[in-house]
């Protein structure tokens, strides 16, 4: 439901209102929507827009110079009334004429019709443009009966514009024509949207699947699918569109990836990455493209794609200066670089030979260990972001699962270039903190770089230098972090498990063994950080909110260890034979392939 909804039926007035004061620069209201501040010139062709409110910046947002004259508003994905077309059409005429456009619904073609002969019963030459750019809602052969969605934007920005260089009604009708037969789009919907005051979504699509073929008034979608990856999603949206190329479209384009309400901004330009090269296969040249939300349905989860095939003149339109609430640009200059832009690799990193077959085996070995965490935590990373979510921001488990899995990567080419244990865990190490992020990633890239220190490269770990690594890495860490024992960090499972696995080796132990009842009591002291109110990090602010559910950073700890601990075995026969390289290709881990 709408949270700041205050009177339901009056929701879209009190909408317009609010948008009105905070533009006052560029709109003023009036009854029945908004008109330009600072009128055309005298003479000026009159753009006037509308249709029903819930699709902002569509169509108040769209008053300005460079666009449209005034917009009429009616209810929430109701068409406006006659009486408020032919009235806010009164006030934005200048003696050109006036283009009512909006999009091809029957209310709509009804009222704006109405309101068309009335204005010209009156002396005003009034030209209808409906918009159909909708491939959905009607076949190749019935462009008639389309509907007018997420193209409202681009006919309109080009009418316009074509109305702001000085064209007479004749012309500016026909660029708009022009440009609504060049313009078609394609959408999705992940889920309906709600009505303000309402309680309940006005249609809904079943979890993990999309809506094809949305329309931006709740309409639901006329096929359903499971929700494919970016780069088949790209697909589905581009290649329906392109399947109507228009006879003789020449080959540059302006396109408008556009959120219907609840898609976010990242997850769009996530989508446009793969859109981009589905572009330059085609052949198209992209002008000036616009990525955001621009008609939108309240709060449908969703998206659309827009193409308008531009020829010289719709460029022109297409690129000229705009001012208004939601779109604002100088005139674009000059060709669209099509080169793209390339991410910067890193350099490649050398890793030194090992010199010795035992070195090349902690190498492997180390390896083998990195694979086996970042197994497990991409199994736990659901449970742990939702734990972390009780009392931090519940990114806890993706930063493990992420950070571990290109330490696995990592550590892998390292051994795959024969590297001895420290410089395999150095350049683990550093992979986790680089893509894990954050103050986990930092730490666990310390932590683990400075276990590295205790290692060497001439030798398969043994029990001294494992005990050492993990006494520097709770040093490092503790030093970092400056959390201590109490404090509901991983430090709370990091500080008993160091201390107990020291003491248990000096007291005559063997590795494994000791490592597994140190790996108890951590998991032990991380289970008990469920009766302490965390004193560090995100989560001291939440205060008793945290109480009763243990830290996730301890129990992911505690979780490594343990993993760390089940592989010990593996490494500690002094008989295990050399592991030929190229069996490190594979995912299988490393070491089931040379167990004595």
């Amino acid at each position: 439901m709408t949270r700041i909804c205050g009177n339901a039926s009056e929701f879209a007035h009190s909408a317009l209102h609010g948008y009105s004061l905070v533009y006052r620069d560029i709109v003023r209201m009036v009854r029945g929507g908004v008109v330009r501040a600072k009128a055309g010139r005298a003479g000026k062709v009159a753009v006037v827009v509308g249709g029903g409110s819930g699709h902002y910046p569509a169509f108040n947002g769209y008053v300005g110079t460079g666009f449209a004259d005034a917009a009429v508003a009616g209810d929430i994905f109701a068409s406006p009334s006659t009486q408020a077309i032919y009235s806010v059409a009164r006030r934005a005429e200048r003696g050109g004429g006036v283009i009512l456009g909006f999009g091809n619904y029957a209310g709509d073609v009804l009222n704006f019709g109405i309101a068309a002969e009335r204005l010209r019963r009156e002396g005003i030459d009034t030209r209808l443009l409906a918009t159909t750019d909708d491939v959905a809602s009607a076949e190749v052969g019935d462009m008639a009966r389309r509907r007018g969605i997420a193209g409202d934007m681009t006919v309109f920005r080009i009418v316009g514009a074509a109305a702001e260089e000085g064209l007479d009604l004749d012309a500016v009708e026909e660029v708009g024509r022009r440009a609504n037969s060049q313009t078609r789009t394609f959408g999705v919907a992940f889920e309906g949207c709600t009505l303000p005051g309402e309680a309940d979504l006005l249609f809904h699509v079943p979890r993990n699947r999309m809506a094809l073929g949305l329309g931006v008034h709740g309409e639901p979608g006329i096929d359903e699918q499971d929700i494919p990856p970016p780069a088949q999603l790209a697909h589905v949206l581009f290649d329906r569109i392109l399947a109507e190329l228009p006879d003789g479209a020449p080959r540059r384009v302006a396109i408008v990836l556009n959120g219907l309400g609840s898609t976010k901004h990242e997850e769009l330009f996530v989508l446009w990455e793969a859109l981009a090269p589905l572009l330059a296969q085609a052949g198209l040249t992209v002008i000036a493209p616009l990525v955001g939300e621009y008609v939108t349905s309240l709060d449908m989860a969703g998206c659309s794609l827009t193409m308008t095939w531009l020829d010289e003149e719709l460029e022109r339109y297409w690129r000229a200066p705009v001012e208004t609430a939601a779109l604002r640009h100088a005139g674009i200059m000059g060709e669209p670089d099509t080169t793209g832009s390339v991410m910067e690799e890193a350099p490649p990193v050398v890793h030194a030979p090992a010199g010795t077959p035992a070195g090349r085996r902690g190498g492997l070995c180390v390896a083998e260990t990195m694979t086996r965490l970042a197994q497990a935590l991409a199994g736990a990373e659901g449970e742990l972001g939702r734990i972390d979510a009780v009392a931090g921001d519940g990114d806890h488990g993706q930063g493990m699962a992420r950070g571990s899995a290109a330490a696995r990567q990592a550590a892998r080419q390292a051994a795959q270039a024969r590297a001895g244990a420290a410089t395999v865990l150095a350049a683990a190490a550093d992979a986790w903190a680089d893509r894990a992020g954050g103050t986990s990633g930092a730490l666990w890239g310390e932590g683990l770089r400075a276990f590295s220190t205790a290692l060497d490269d001439v030798s398969v770990p043994d029990a001294r230098q494992l005990v050492h690594g993990a006494r520097c890495a709770m040093e490092r860490v503790m030093q970092l972090g400056r959390a201590q024992v109490g404090d509901k960090t991983l430090m709370d499972a990091l500080v008993p498990f160091v201390e107990t696995l020291e003491r248990e080796c000096d007291h005559g132990c063997a590795l494994s063994g000791a490592w597994q009842v140190a790996a108890d009591a951590a998991q032990k002291a991380a289970d008990a950080t469920r009766d302490l109110l965390p004193r560090m990090g995100r989560a001291r602010t939440h205060g008793t909110r945290s109480l009763g559910h243990p830290d996730a950073g301890a129990l992911s700890l505690a979780l490594c260890l343990r993993v760390v601990g089940e592989g010990l075995p593996l490494i500690e026969p002094a008989s295990v034979s050399m592991l030929p390289m190229e069996h490190m290709s594979g995912e299988k881990p490393v070491l089931d392939e040379f167990r004595s």
